[in-house]
């Protein structure tokens, strides 16, 4: 099984302030963890306004340099027409990331690691486990 981070799962390992997520991940094969363009895009943003943005941005580029990638492809955009306007006639709407992060999962049958479960759970079909907990 594979398992994609959001972004508040890194920034959590990252700042360590989680030993059940730090363990969890630790249980894992590092090819059993990937990443998104999306949430290296939010990770990097972070990093570039932090205090210190020279010390984050390697930090994060550093992480990031250990998992692979998953791109917001074709399949993932069609999914993410889906989904969106699945939760928008519903009235129940997430973040415009968590629609991209939760289609990137969905196209890649991988299941999301994320402690933001309320807005996630949303999403049809969508694997979803907070390590955190």
């Amino acid at each position: 099984m594979k398992y994609l981070l959001d972004s508040n799962a890194c920034i959590v390992f990252l700042n360590k302030r989680s030993e059940k997520l730090k363990l969890r991940l630790e249980q894992c094969q590092p090819q059993q963890i990937v990443l998104c363009s999306v949430v290296k895009a939010e990770l990097l943003y972070g990093a570039m306004k932090s205090q210190n943005p020279v010390a984050s941005m390697a930090k994060v580029e550093n992480f990031c340099s250990h998992f692979q990638s998953l791109p917001f492809d074709d399949i993932a955009a069609e999914l993410y027409g889906k989904i969106r306007s699945e939760l928008s006639l519903l009235g129940t709407p997430i973040g415009a990331n968590d629609f991209m992060i939760a289609a990137i999962a969905l196209a890649n049958d991988v299941t999301l690691i994320s402690h933001n479960t309320r807005e996630f759970s949303r999403v049809s079909n969508l694997l979803l486990q907070d390590w955190e907990l």
